[in-house]
């Protein structure tokens, strides 16, 4: 019995290399066209920088705490976790005791994690 192996050749990449091509032509060209033919009115009304419709007061640079970086950061790492528990919950029974032990691993990572950050006390605020 003979096993064949698929071989990719380069001829095979040629329609999505077109493909990419024309996709990033079309870009190429509409943003030169609007900038070209597209109207440049400008006025100090027009010019001055507005935040969702009300008057931008003060300097921009203002010093934030970086409390807020950290919350936001620890939000979205703690919040992945949800990507990789679905789909385990939604196939629980077809990974079996293999694949509770393993997110039981993944899961004590996770607050290991967690608890070092609140030893840290990255979330007390003052």
């Amino acid at each position: 019995m003979e096993t064949t192996v698929n071989q990719y050749l380069p001829s095979d990449y040629l329609p999505i290399l077109i493909q990419l091509a024309a996709a990033l032509g079309f870009v190429i060209f509409a943003l030169v066209t609007t900038h070209l033919l597209g109207p440049k009115r400008s006025s100090a009304v027009k010019d001055a920088a507005w935040e969702s419709g009300i008057e931008s007061v003060g300097d921009a640079r203002t010093p934030i705490s970086y409390k807020y970086f950290m919350t936001a950061i620890l939000f979205v790492l703690f919040d992945v976790e949800i990507i990789f528990m679905y789909p385990w919950a939604v196939n629980f029974r077809e990974f079996g005791v293999d694949g509770f032990l393993q997110m039981l691993l993944f899961l004590g990572l996770l607050m290991s994690g967690f608890f070092y950050v609140l030893k840290k006390g990255i979330l007390k605020w003052e």
